[in-house]
């Protein structure tokens, strides 16, 4: 266990608390402890690429914390009803779909191998900074109405994008699959 997977595994299990801070309507709480997950998300990176401490299980904890923190906080905020139930069941379902795709892919015997594509990071970006603001808003007690709705809108079609961008490449593998038998 390297020092930017113990990084990685404290960020996993401070989903919960993120989480519990948002329900309990602790807004400055959650915005505070979001950005130390935010944090040391850098950190473990920098950790890991600048001292030569990647790991193959730190490939797959650094996305499994990641999309485990995003995915929280917006059922969470959703439940709270601080954003709308319809971008709460965008962002989950664009991440099951790609698991799903992959699990399929990975069942019938030919894994694909997901890379981040740049629509996807943009998306991730809009969401991260959407969460932030609502956070922040909340907790600060300001109002960002235009700002946290224009947010909305681009975490919205970023999403879609991304979605369309992971079809258009899940179609291309399994067609090159079937070309292959």
């Amino acid at each position: 266990m390297s020092i930017p997977n113990l990084i990685t595994m404290g960020r996993i299990l401070l989903v919960p608390v993120v989480v519990w801070a948002i329900t309990a309507d602790r807004m400055l709480a959650a915005f505070v402890l979001f950005l130390a997950a935010g944090v040391s998300d850098a950190v473990d990176g920098f950790l890991a690429k600048r001292f030569n401490m990647t790991s193959e299980l730190g490939a797959y904890l650094d996305p499994l914390a990641d999309k485990t923190l995003i995915v929280s906080i917006y059922v969470a905020l959703g439940i709270a009803g601080t954003i709308p139930g319809w971008l709460v069941i965008l962002v989950v379902s664009r991440d099951i779909m790609i698991v799903g795709a992959v699990m399929l892919s990975w069942l019938i015997g030919s894994p694909l191998k997901v890379k981040p594509l740049l629509v996807s990071k943009l998306n991730t970006v809009a969401q991260i900074v959407f969460a932030c603001v609502v956070l922040g808003a909340l907790g600060f007690q300001v109002q960002a109405d235009g700002l946290l709705m224009g947010l909305m809108v681009l975490v919205g079609v970023t999403t879609l994008l991304s979605v369309a961008a992971y079809v258009r490449e899940w179609v291309r593998h399994m067609n090159s699959v079937a070309a292959e038998l």
